[in-house]
């Protein structure tokens, strides 16, 4: 009969990261919580798309820079601030977009299929006229285009530069073909299955793109630190210079803002740090759970 490991105080430390990291995913006051991993999900057991998903800190990078670049499109900056509570509640949004892409990613078709038609259904009702008298819509396909190839070329890039900086090249296409049925089930065309054409449809974008005000009122909120913790504050302000460091140069001068040269490369071994402790403090769990390469990666978010 083999002997159980006691619970150690290293067990305990892991517990609590595991803890905090699912209170920020989790509205727990609404009943969250993380998103298990089901064999009928929409994307297979091994894909690159479950591993580059289920590194907590490379998304969260990702994902603040997919905003920041996302609201260079006027009808996106104006979908959001005329239809949402962003203001109000940033952190909210950022939960329920994290919820969505871990439901499309780990959890069964059924839940991800119906998870896809809500914010379908959201869309069709998000519609409004930008100040130059534009109309715009939500549902708009090249417009979702926009949405989709942003953060997806941004979830991508975190990923390499703080998790696997020698990812290949066709993991990386890969990566886009695999992602491409979620963003074209919400709507979006044209949808890139390469990285080639990932770079290429960004490219094409570049003459819609402008900043206003608003565009830096959104980027103050995305950057700023929140809450009275110092080391929340802390772990926001390292977080939002990585979101920076990694946008492209061109989006970092249309936003007048790029982290300052000398503190960069600190930055980035700081990120790296944080993203290898909660890999660490998860370390078995994700490619027990959700089915993914890597060994360390989370049970859902």
């Amino acid at each position: 009969m083999s002997k159980v490991r006691p619970f150690s105080a290293t067990d305990s430390v892991k517990a609590l990261l595991r803890r905090q990291v699912r209170m920020v995913f989790n509205d727990t006051a609404r009943g969250e919580a993380p998103i298990g991993h089901s064999e009928d999900a929409l994307t297979p057991r091994g894909s690159i798309v479950r591993t580059v998903h289920a590194d907590v800190v490379s998304m969260m990078v990702g994902g603040m820079a997919a905003l920041l670049l996302q609201m260079l499109h006027p009808a996106a900056l104006r979908g959001v601030l005329d239809h949402s509570n962003f203001r109000q509640d940033m952190l909210g949004r950022l939960r329920r977009t994290a919820r969505f892409i871990a439901i499309t990613t780990y959890a069964g078709k059924v839940d991800a299929e119906a998870a896809i038609g809500r914010v379908r259904s959201i869309h069709e009702r998000v519609e409004g006229v930008l100040p130059d008298g534009t109309t715009y819509r939500a549902s708009d396909p090249h417009l979702l285009a926009w949405v989709h190839v942003a953060e997806s070329l941004c979830f991508l890039d975190a990923y390499i530069r703080y998790v696997d900086p020698a990812m290949n090249a066709a993991d990386q296409d890969l990566y886009f073909a695999e992602a491409a049925y979620v963003a074209r089930a919400l709507g979006a065309d044209p949808v890139p299955v390469t990285r080639a054409e990932a770079e290429d449809l960004l490219r094409d974008y570049r003459p819609e793109l402008m900043v206003i005000a608003e565009t830096r009122e959104v980027a103050d909120l995305v950057l700023k630190p929140s809450g009275r913790n110092p080391a929340v504050a802390a772990s926001h302000l390292m977080l939002g210079n990585a979101a920076l460091d990694l946008l492209p140069r061109w989006a970092g001068r249309m936003l007048d803002r790029r982290p300052p040269p000398m503190s960069a490369l600190p930055n980035r071994l700081a990120t790296r740090a944080l993203g290898a402790t909660l890999r660490w403090s998860f370390r078995g769990w994700g490619q027990r759970m959700l089915g993914i390469r890597a060994p360390w990666a989370i049970d859902g978010m």
